[in-house]
This record gives C-alpha cells, sequence and structure tokens, in this order.
C-alpha cells in the first residue's frame, strides 16, 4: 500500500505578501496585486501585471533567486528535513531568465539544474530536479514529489515553483496578443486575456511528518497528467484530454465526482483556455461544483501558479469558505460551470486543482483535509 503524503507547510512570496497568511488574507479581502506597471526591463509600453517590485538583484543573487530564497526560508523555518530523505524539486518555466535580459548569457546559472543546485545547495539538500512543463509545471511538481514519497524514495520534499517577468517573457505574450489591457476576467463573457505575474511558492510535503514532529491536516491525493497534442500554444477544442486527467486523478484517490467540494481551475482568461476548461469540467460531470480562478489575484504567475494556488486553496478548505474569482462577472463559457463571485462559507473536505499549458500538457490534483 502507498504511503499518505502530507502537506506539512507552505510560503508564498508575491505582490501581495511574504507569507502564506498575508497572502491569504489579501485574497480573502478581495485585494489583487495587479496593476498597470511602466518599467522599460519588462516592456515598452505600460502593462497590467503583478510585479514583485520591493525585491531587486544584489551582486550575489537575481532576483529569482532572491524571490525563491525567501519564499524557501519562510516555509522551512522551524523545520528540520534530513537531507539524505529529502528532495527538492524546482518547478519553474524560465527560471533565471533575467539574466538573459542582461546580456550574461554565459552565467553558470541561466540554466535551469545549476539554478536548481545552487538554492538546494543553500537550503542544504544535494538532491534536486527540476519540473519545467509550460504552466503545469507546479501542478506536475507536486504529483512527482507526491509519487518518490509514495514508492518510499525520500521521506520528504520541497516544492518550489517560481518565475519572474523579463522582456523575453512579457514580448512573447504580446506577440500571441494574450495580453489583456485591464484586470484579467476568467470565464467571463468579455474575457480579453491574461495579466502576468511573479511569485514564488514553496510546500513542503512529507510521508513521514510525525518522524519530525510534525501533526499535519491536509493530504495529496491522486494526481494524473494528459496531453492532447492539438497546438503548440491552442488547446484541446473539446476538453476531453483534461477531462481524462480530472477522472484519473479521481480514480487514483479512491472517489467519485460527488465527493469534490470545490474546484481550483487553471482560468487564464484566454478565449480558448476558459473554454476548454468549461468544456472539461462539463464531460467530467463536475459542472455544479462550485469553481474559482485565482488569476484575477496573482495574474498568471506560470511555473508558480500551480504551488501557489494550491497554498490559497489548502488555506481554503482550512477555513471552510470559497474564494471567489475576481474579475468574473459575466458568464462567458459554452458550458455550465459552478463560477463563483462571492465569498461564502462552506464545509470543504476536497479539492481538485487543475492545471493546463502550451503543447498541449494538462494536469489535475485531489487535496484532502483530514480532520
Amino acid at each position: 500500500m502507498a504511503r499518505q503524503v502530507w502537506s506539512i507547510a507552505d510560503s508564498i512570496v508575491s505582490p501581495l505578501g511574504n507569507t502564506s497568511e498575508e497572502n491569504y488574507r489579501q485574497v480573502r479581502a478581495g485585494n489583487s496585486g495587479i496593476r498597470l506597471v511602466n518599467d522599460a526591463r519588462w516592456s515598452d509600453k505600460p502593462f497590467m501585471t503583478a510585479a514583485i517590485e520591493s525585491i531587486q538583484a544584489t551582486d550575489n543573487a537575481t532576483r529569482f533567486e532572491q524571490i525563491a530564497l525567501k519564499a524557501l526560508e519562510n516555509a522551512l523555518t522551524g523545520i528540520a528535513l534530513p537531507a539524505d530523505k529529502t528532495i527538492f524539486i524546482l518547478s519553474t518555466t524560465k527560471g533565471n531568465i533575467e539574466l538573459l535580459d542582461a546580456e550574461q548569457d554565459n552565467h553558470p546559472r541561466i540554466h535551469l539544474h545549476a539554478v536548481a543546485q545552487h538554492l538546494g545547495d543553500i537550503i542544504g539538500l544535494k538532491r534536486n530536479i527540476v519540473v519545467s512543463n509550460a504552466c503545469i509545471s507546479g501542478v506536475l511538481a507536486l504529483i512527482i514529489a507526491k509519487r518518490f514519497l509514495e514508492a518510499g524514495q525520500y521521506d520528504h520534499a520541497v516544492v518550489l515553483g517560481a518565475d519572474v517577468l523579463s522582456k523575453f517573457v512579457v514580448s512573447g505574450f504580446q506577440s500571441l496578443q494574450a495580453m489583456s489591457p485591464a484586470l484579467c476576467k476568467p470565464f467571463d463573457a468579455n474575457r480579453t486575456g491574461i495579466n502576468l505575474g511573479e511569485a514564488a511558492g514553496v510546500m513542503v510535503l512529507s510521508a513521514a511528518p510525525q518522524a519530525i514532529g510534525i501533526d499535519a491536516t491536509v493530504r495529496l491525493l491522486g494526481g494524473a497528467v494528459s496531453n492532447d497534442a492539438n497546438h503548440i500554444s491552442g488547446p484541446s477544442r473539446t476538453g476531453e484530454e483534461l477531462a481524462l486527467a480530472v477522472n484519473q486523478a479521481l480514480y487514483t484517490s479512491g472517489l467519485s465526482i460527488n465527493d469534490i467540494d470545490f474546484i481550483s481551475a487553471h482560468g487564464t482568461a484566454t478565449l480558448y483556455n476558459d473554454e476548454m476548461e468549461a468544456k472539461a469540467f462539463d464531460a467530467a460531470g463536475l459542472n455544479t461544483v462550485p469553481l474559482n480562478s485565482l488569476k484575477g489575484y496573482y495574474g498568471h504567475t506560470l511555473g508558480a501558479a500551480g504551488v501557489i494556488e494550491t497554498i490559497i486553496s489548502m488555506r481554503s478548505l482550512l477555513q471552510n469558505e470559497l474564494i471567489p474569482t475576481k474579475g468574473f462577472d459575466t458568464f462567458g463559457v459554452p458550458k455550465e460551470i459552478n463560477v463563483y463571485k462571492e465569498l461564502q462559507p462552506k464545509p470543504l473536505n476536497r479539492i481538485l486543482k487543475t492545471a493546463s499549458g502550451f503543447g498541449g500538457c494538462n494536469a489535475a490534483l485531489v487535496v484532502e483535509k483530514v480532520n
């Protein structure tokens, strides 16, 4: 029988705060980190984004590393993890991409494996891997960590999801005409695209929490991935492949659709992503389950998204309240789904977290509260 995997600590560093607690308070209050930014480092014209402008690069660390280390230090405070039984997993799409913008493409830590090793060395963990699979990276990293722990290869895992803004990233989404000139509106009839954001999120997982003196109350159940192979930047037109990942996540959790209390969707506020997700949830029989997207609070944080959104959802789970979808007003997807607009109390036991990304990749993960 596979070992149970628990979430024992977490941290978020974003424009909304430097701890998970601060971030949850801000989200719960309906506050967004997205605003109009005019910074030539990232774009020749102002754009709507969620930037951590208070953290800057130093002689020894890039902004990416500074933000990542702050999140790691916050999450690991007071926790002693045995290095030989712990794996460090970095989820990112671009890593130290800012070095490319600064014409330091010969810098040793521009490579993802190198910055993962560097961060791991600082926190005392020598065993590390990188998960870089577009926008599902964060959720996929949690699934991979869970599988390592279930198989007994490690007892603990530190999963870091992090990405920062760069001219490369911003210009790429601008070239796709995917950037919204206003606050993004997930699942809304008037949505006009994404807002980018930057953040770092850390989840510490354990298959042996009591061995390090921790009583855990939230565990990771089933997880699954799929790929629709439709287009490099356009998702499936049917949603069948995300529905497949969702169904597999439920199956491996030993659950049915009636056991899911709410869904933390990807919800990028682009035309095709939101349509695909609505079709997928309808195909999976989850169209009446309460659902939200957190992109209106953080923007799309790429490799950090799946981690920080899982953390906020876990807080929601523990508080028994549904966080609304900021920016959503008028229903605008082809299949009926239950998008929440207002903060509401509700008894919650299990959440489904989904993510989808470029290249047709999809991921789904079930998280459960244990009283």
